[in-house]
């Protein structure tokens, strides 16, 4: 071409200083007219690479036809070719440093072709006509510090299916049919937010879309981009908000995709030690090399600004945190200070976590960090990594191995309920109930409950009241709300059929009264932060396996007191002691919520060394919810 096309001396500084923040407008593939000719805009980074061309069905593949011209001593190559329309296919043919061939996807394209195939397809992302105005405008003024947050996780391929044929054989809905399916369901249980598995592109089902090729891709197994972004959208007109999962701690190796780029290491590093999961088998990406950190920065900015994106929530923080993560010794090299922490890593957060939460209020970080690294929810300026939010992996560990337990055995553990309280202020958390415990011979949540199978149902109950009425936001993975029994797999959808049989139908019913409950109560989602919220009454009656504390509203006006009873004994008798002289109006047990609230009078009787106290009867497994 010989001219000089899109890609600017400026867009060269910028990336190259890891600030070019919409990076995605000028890198891949951008239909444009030039000199009044329609066509695509190809621009692609390849460092190391002696050439590159873009091949495709417009050109029939051919390595020759259109050759990319090197811009600059960065490694950005462009090019435009005529004619080339939204739809087609396409790929880079990349002759490496030392001389390999490679046929590489866009990094940056934003469609793929459905898997098994490989190649990119052209996109026209900016033609969409969002009608989320109202939801953007009210979008800032969320804080998640203050405001009620119940998330649906949901697997989109594997939620619900078609029957499948010969002419459909996945059955997947897509992204607009399954917007209207979820929406009416996630509005009539009552969760606030929807958080979305494996929508980036990955080539293989089975990752559930950990191992993502096409980061600025909606995966094409539910449609195109336009289709992805008329999810959010609807979503978002149906006031509910989205997060997708997100995935910047490693990528696959398959050959079309990021590993060895041009021939050479270009997003992972080098030394194996730095650059693989010995355990996972794939890469890890060089959060040093400012165009790396250009690239994730950047795509976390394109799902929030772009394709209106409500939050993330960051996958394997600890891997990226640890040098020596899942390695044992020679597996690692340390940081110039000889210790195991990923000072890339740690700048990396900071820096993304600062410009996306400046840049968008009202949107969420959340960390899956498994460990207990310090300030992971604290400000960037503190030196925290300025995340919103932090999924409690410890209570959710211990919570299960209690619920886990025979009844008779649970008074010997009676501190793995009330662990939490210890460090439930260090960090701004996610009380999470994910995919990740209803897998790989995990049992579903119900089959983990001790007990017959009615047993089961009234254990769950009371396990999920005691989790919507403890400090910090709520995530359940879909079909816990109904009780699945089998473990979940992507491969076919929830046994929704369940819900002809009672049990199901009730617990599904009881799930929706406690995200109903709640979302009406800011004594519950309020002060989660700070100790003014949480008052245990009662956290040391390990004989009987109860526990009763209250949840303090921030105008002192509808404050909840709650007891839950963890054996299959009735106590007829139960008193518990109670902060004021007041009424107590029970407005939900282990059956739901009461159509009629029943008012309790407080007696002048000591109680759990409280001066007032009122008694109650509480069936086995029985929980109660009072108002007062």
């Amino acid at each position: 071409m010989g001219e000089k096309l899109q890609f600017t001396d400026l867009d060269q500084y910028l990336f190259g200083q890891g600030t070019h923040y919409d990076i995605y407008k000028k890198l891949g593939a951008h239909p444009t007219t030039v000199r009044r000719k329609k066509g695509v805009y190809f621009a692609v980074w390849a460092p190391n690479a002696q050439s590159v061309s873009v091949i495709g069905e417009f050109n029939n593949w051919d390595e020759t036809a259109n050759p990319m011209e090197k811009v600059g001593p960065i490694g950005v190559f462009e090019v435009f070719v005529p004619k080339v329309k939204v739809g087609d296919l396409y790929k880079f043919y990349i002759v490496g440093m030392h001389g390999e061939k490679l046929y590489k996807a866009d990094p940056y394209g934003n469609s793929s072709e459905m898997r098994p195939g490989t190649a990119s397809r052209v996109a026209d992302i900016g033609s969409y006509k969002w009608k989320d105005g109202d939801w953007m405008k009210q979008r800032p003024e969320f804080d998640e510090n203050k405001d009620a947050m119940a998330i649906y996780e949901v697997h989109p391929g594997s939620w619900k299916k078609h029957p499948q044929t010969e002419e459909d054989p996945t059955g997947f809905y897509n992204y607009r049919e399954f917007a209207h399916e979820l929406a009416k369901y996630v509005k009539k249980m009552g969760y606030t937010h929807v958080e979305l598995m494996g929508i980036a592109e990955h080539p293989f089902d089975g990752s559930w879309g950990y191992q993502v090729t096409g980061y600025y891709a909606p995966t094409s197994r539910y449609g195109t981009p336009e289709d992805f972004k008329y999810m959010v959208d609807y979503l978002h007109q149906k006031k509910i908000g989205v997060i997708l999962d997100w995935v910047p701690a490693h990528f696959p190796k398959d050959a079309h995709g990021l590993a060895n780029f041009d021939g050479t290491a270009v997003y992972e590093h080098e030394d194996p030690r730095q650059g693989e999961h010995p355990d996972w088998g794939t890469k890890i990406y060089n959060y040093g090399r400012p165009e790396v950190k250009n690239f994730l920065i950047a795509n976390a900015l394109f799902w929030v600004e772009e394709c209106h994106v409500d939050g993330l929530r960051v996958d394997a923080v600890a891997s990226m945190l640890y040098l020596d993560y899942g390695k044992s010794d020679g597996q690692w090299v340390a940081n110039k200070y000889g210790e195991n922490k990923n000072l890339e890593a740690i700048e990396f957060f900071k820096h993304l976590n600062t410009v996306l939460l400046g840049r968008n209020h009202g949107t969420v970080m959340i960390a899956e960090e498994s460990t207990a690294w310090p300030k992971v929810t604290g400000k960037a300026e503190d030196d925290g990594l300025g995340f919103s939010l932090k999924w409690n992996m410890g209570w959710m560990n211990d919570f299960l191995e209690y619920m886990k337990l025979d009844p008779y055995f649970r008074k010997y553990n009676h501190n793995k309920m009330t662990f939490s309280m210890a460090y439930a202020y260090s960090e701004k958390y996610v009380l999470v109930l994910s995919h990740d415990e209803v897998v790989h011979l995990k049992c579903s949540m119900l089959n983990k409950m001790p007990g017959f199978l009615d047993d089961k149902f009234k254990n769950l109950k009371a396990a999920y009241t005691f989790m919507f009425c403890h400090p910090g936001k709520k995530l359940l993975f879909m079909g816990q709300e109904f009780g699945q029994l089998r473990e979940w797999s992507e491969e076919r959808e929830l046994d929704w059929y369940l819900l002809g049989e009672e049990n199901h139908q009730k617990l599904q019913s009881f799930v929706s009264d406690l995200l109903h409950m709640y979302r009406k109560y800011p004594a519950l989602y309020a002060v989660d932060n700070t100790p003014d919220g949480f008052e245990w009454i009662n956290a040391d009656d390990c004989d009987r396996s109860i526990f009763s504390f209250v949840r303090k509203s921030p105008t002192k006006r509808n404050n909840i007191l709650v007891v839950c009873n963890f054996t299959p004994v009735e106590r007829s008798d139960y008193r518990v002691g109670v902060p004021k002289n007041k009424q107590y109006k029970l407005i939900m047990d282990e059956n739901g919520k009461l159509a009629k609230p029943v008012t309790f009078k407080a007696e002048k009787q000591e109680c759990d060394n409280r001066e007032f106290s009122f008694a109650y009867s509480l069936p086995p497994y029985g929980v109660a919810v009072f108002t007062y």
